[in-house]
């Protein structure tokens, strides 16, 4: 199983978790939003996508999945995974940036878009960052790396993963269990994942043009 088929069917996907693993299905996804917000080098699980299915399962009481659990899991994992890379980018920042092998590891590219979003709105790109795939993994790296105190940081950090939980949970258990929403759930989430990047693309398209504006 590739991860682009976890993403585009994680709806199937979520089911055979829950039917499989029953109650361990909270320590699971729990991990997976840690994993994705705490770990510099793996910015690509499906966290949007993920808590809009599986709130959509909680919101079908079949599974027996308790909605508001499953909120305040999402919210803690999303709060201590930040945590830990903020952690891990104010100790292990500038030798994993330059050490040869570690920086092979983290996408210079997208850390120097969170470097560029976090000169543009300040603080505030901790809460906004969360809403953005790839970018809301360096924020935190970012801010660790000296940026930020980590009293402000955690103002901002819980702010954005309330804010990020929230918005994912409702859409997921409101709207999930639309027939029409179930028939086309893959193009769902496909679009969820389109219109998180777009704010990236459009960072780095102003970034080449003032680039490209530099040399000329």
């Amino acid at each position: 199983m590739s991860l682009v088929d976890f993403i585009l069917h994680i709806d199937s996907h979520m089911v055979n978790i829950v039917n499989n693993f029953g109650l361990w299905t909270y320590l699971i996804l729990f991990l997976i939003i840690f994993i994705e917000t705490g770990v510099v080098i793996l910015p690509f699980l499906p966290g949007d996508s993920l808590i809009f299915a599986a709130m959509a399962l909680a919101a079908n009481p079949d599974y027996g999945l308790i909605p508001l659990l499953m909120f305040l899991i999402f919210f803690a994992a999303a709060t201590l995974g930040d945590s830990m890379n903020y952690e891990i980018g104010e100790h292990f920042g500038q030798f994993a940036t330059e050490n040869k092998y570690l920086s092979k590891l983290i996408n210079k590219e997208h850390l120097d878009e969170a470097h560029r979003f976090f000169e543009k709105h300040g603080g505030k790109t901790i809460a906004i960052g969360r809403f953005i795939p790839l970018i809301r993994t360096f924020v935190p790296f970012v801010a660790g790396s000296g940026t930020m105190k980590y009293t402000k940081f955690l103002k901002f950090n819980v702010l954005g993963a309330f804010l990020w939980v929230l918005v994912c949970s409702l859409a997921g258990y409101l709207f999930g269990n639309i027939p029409v929403v179930q028939e086309h759930f893959s193009m769902i989430i496909l679009g969820i994942v389109l219109v998180s990047l777009i704010p990236v693309l459009i960072t780095a398209l102003k970034s080449r043009k003032k680039k490209v504006s530099t040399e000329e």
